[in-house]
């Protein structure tokens, strides 16, 4: 096996950081990438207004399961709006950082949100991205292909067609980096097991299942994302959807 992973780790120890931007004075990066599509952008109802089951957390905790088969049922704009929010909802914008419903390293939040819509009331099927600065949902590709590509990039796991809905979340590294400098390369994935670990515990009380991805291509998916590879790139995915009926 190549030191690829222990030359990462040791050339990521403080003492082999170089000056962040911040420290020497540099404007801090915007706190979300604009978006840059031509559809709607489309505000999703304040998740606050979900109606759900109470489930006690230790509950949650001890039966937590990864699913990767679901019922055809699909979600409501309500429970969309719960999962987003419960994943990278912003809840105080403090330049330069935001506040939000999961942890991040200096509240940075480098994460973007792509939303995989396969079953969703009020959603044509396609790919959206999440704008979170408006808990809103833009589409970036809305065609009968891309859940096969996507799919596809995901090395061919079926359940990212077969659940209601698949997440990606994108690091746009920068935006830690502006901070942390090197270090910021180990924050994006700590922040991003924050995302998905949240996405779980939200998935819960909606009688929906949830599995995380960590296999896929990058090459590939980073295409699909509109992601460079370098500065911005796919870190994680979660698919999820409503429990088949026992």
């Amino acid at each position: 096996m190549k030191e690829t992973g222990k030359d990462f780790i040791r050339l990521t120890y403080y003492e082999h950081l170089t000056p962040s931007d911040q420290s020497q004075g540099v404007q801090a990066p915007e706190l979300e990438n604009p978006y840059i599509g031509s559809g709607p952008v489309m505000h999703l109802p304040k998740p606050i207004n979900l109606k759900q089951g109470t489930v006690l957390l230790e509950n949650t905790i001890t039966g937590r399961r990864s699913i990767r088969r679901f019922s055809n049922a699909p979600l409501t704009l309500e429970e969309l709006s719960w999962l987003l929010w419960c994943t990278q909802g912003v809840q105080k914008i403090l330049p330069p950082s935001t506040i939000r419903t999961v942890p991040s390293a200096g509240a940075r939040h480098p994460l973007d949100t792509y939303v995989l819509i396969n079953r969703v009331k009020g959603l044509n099927p396609g790919l959206y991205r999440y704008i979170a600065l408006e808990h809103a949902v833009a589409p970036i590709r809305v065609d009968a292909k891309i859940g096969g590509l996507l799919q596809e990039a995901c090395l061919g796991q079926d359940m990212v067609s077969l659940a209601a809905i698949t997440l990606f979340w994108v690091a746009d590294v920068y935006r830690s980096a502006w901070r942390y400098s090197e270090r910021a390369w180990r924050y994006v994935f700590l922040d991003a097991g924050h995302v998905c670990q949240n996405l779980y515990l939200a998935a819960t009380p909606l009688e929906c299942g949830v599995c995380a991805i960590a296999a896929f291509d990058d090459e590939k998916l980073n295409g699909l994302l509109s992601a460079d590879g370098e500065n911005q790139f796919a870190v994680y995915a979660a698919v999820a959807g409503k429990l088949p009926s026992r």
